[in-house]
């Protein structure tokens, strides 16, 4: 199966980022290395059936087993102790990856109601970019039926670049819809 997005990476947008920034060594253009999405389950992480209800909703979305996190230390003012879960992630890697940035890029993220782009800063300084969305919901694979309680989940692109500026500019022809405004 060819990944459209991936074949897009190699045929149009690695040769834009090479002329824009002037990059000689083909090592140093930028591209995605991995996308990481985690769900902090609260409160509801001491409930077994809601937390599986995340793990398999995830699952579901990333098209991969997601894992259960748990705490590595206990820490008594949020009554938390150690080995006690917090929650779920999975980290996507290669034709995954690709795929779950077509999907969000092309039906979930024109499915967010009064959706005006994705912040611009949600950059980290070396590259990386992280946004959040309220509910699972959007994604066309989860079945309101299935949903015990809507939760939202954390979402980070990680870049093979140091620079902000270069990470922003390869999202941005990846199809990222950032918001308006200034850069």
């Amino acid at each position: 199966m060819v990944v459209r997005l991936k074949e897009k990476y190699a045929n149009e947008i690695r040769p834009a980022l090479v002329s824009e920034f002037d990059i000689k060594n083909p090592m140093q253009i930028p591209a995605i290395e991995k996308v990481s999405i985690s769900v902090g389950a609260g409160e509801d992480a001491k409930d077994a059936k809601i937390l599986q209800n995340i793990q398999d909703t995830i699952s579901l979305i990333a098209g991969q087993h997601a894992v259960v996190t748990k705490a590595r230390k206990s820490i008594a003012g949020f009554k938390l102790r150690e080995g006690y879960p917090i929650g779920v992630k999975v980290t996507l890697r290669g034709d995954r990856m690709y795929t779950f940035l077509d999907k969000l890029i092309a039906i979930t993220l024109p499915r967010v109601k009064d959706f005006r782009g994705l912040p611009r800063n949600g950059f980290d300084g070396h590259g990386n970019y992280s946004f959040g969305l309220d509910e699972q919901l959007v994604f066309p694979e989860v079945k309101f039926d299935n949903i015990i309680k809507t939760h939202g989940m954390n979402i980070t692109i990680v870049t093979t670049t140091e620079d902000d500026k270069e990470a922003f500019k390869l999202l941005e022809q990846i199809g990222i819809p950032f918001a308006k405004g200034r850069e």
